[in-house]
C-alpha cells in the first residue's frame, strides 16, 4: 500500500468568508449611546400673551448650581441629600407657609376641590457645573414629586402611583405637577 496524499484545503474562499462574518457582526452588533433626560416638553403655544403676569417670588424655588457643584437653595447653602426634603416642603406647603407657595382651588376628578400649588421649581447652573451633578439634581427634584406622588396614590387609591389607570394619575399629576423650569447655564459663582 501506498502513502495517502493529503488535500490541500482551498483556502481561496477563506477571505470571502472572513469579509461576511465582519459585515454580519457590524450589522448586527448594537452600540451603546447616550441618552439624555425623559423630559415632555409642553406643546408650545402660537398666541402667547405680551403681558403675562409676574411670578410671585413665594411661588419660586430657585435652585443654584455653581461651578464648584455647591447648591444654593433659596439663598442657602444646601447638600445634596437636603434637596429632596426641601423639595417636597415647597411643593406641598402642609402648613400653609407664607413663604412658600400659594394655593389655588381646582376641581379634580376623583378628589373633588383640591388646593393645588402654584409652584414652581427654578433651576439654573453654571458654565462651568460638571454634567453629573447637573443629572444629581435633576434626580433629587424628580425624586421628591416622585414620592408626593406615590404617597398620594398609597393615601387615595391604596396602591402604588404606577399600579394607578390613566386617569387616576392624571388626578394626582393634577395636584402634584411637575413644573421645573430650567434657566439658561451662566456663571453663577464659586471657584
Amino acid at each position: 500500500m501506498g502513502k495517502r496524499e493529503v488535500q490541500e484545503v482551498n483556502a481561496g474562499s477563506m477571505a470571502d468568508i472572513a469579509f461576511l462574518l465582519l459585515i454580519f457582526f457590524l450589522v448586527t452588533t448594537t452600540m451603546d449611546t447616550d441618552t439624555g433626560l425623559a423630559r415632555l416638553l409642553p406643546p408650545m403655544q402660537e398666541d402667547q400673551p405680551d403681558d403675562t403676569p409676574p411670578i410671585k417670588e413665594r411661588n419660586v424655588f430657585t435652585v443654584l448650581v455653581n461651578s464648584n457643584n455647591q447648591l444654593l437653595v433659596e439663598g442657602k447653602p444646601m447638600s445634596m441629600e437636603e434637596l429632596t426634603e426641601a423639595t417636597k416642603e415647597f411643593i406641598e406647603n402642609p402648613l400653609d407657609k407664607d413663604n412658600l407657595p400659594e394655593k389655588k382651588e381646582a376641581e379634580v376628578p376623583f378628589f373633588g376641590v383640591q388646593m393645588i400649588t402654584k409652584g414652581v421649581i427654578s433651576l439654573q447652573t453654571d458654565n462651568g457645573t460638571q454634567y453629573q451633578t447637573y443629572l444629581m439634581v435633576q434626580n433629587e427634584l424628580q425624586r421628591a414629586i416622585n414620592e408626593l406622588r406615590q404617597d398620594l396614590a398609597k393615601r387615595k387609591f391604596g396602591k402604588d402611583y404606577d399600579d394607578l389607570e390613566k386617569e387616576e394619575q392624571d388626578a394626582i399629576r393634577t395636584i402634584i405637577p411637575q413644573k421645573i423650569s430650567e434657566a439658561e447655564p451662566k456663571n453663577i459663582g464659586g471657584k
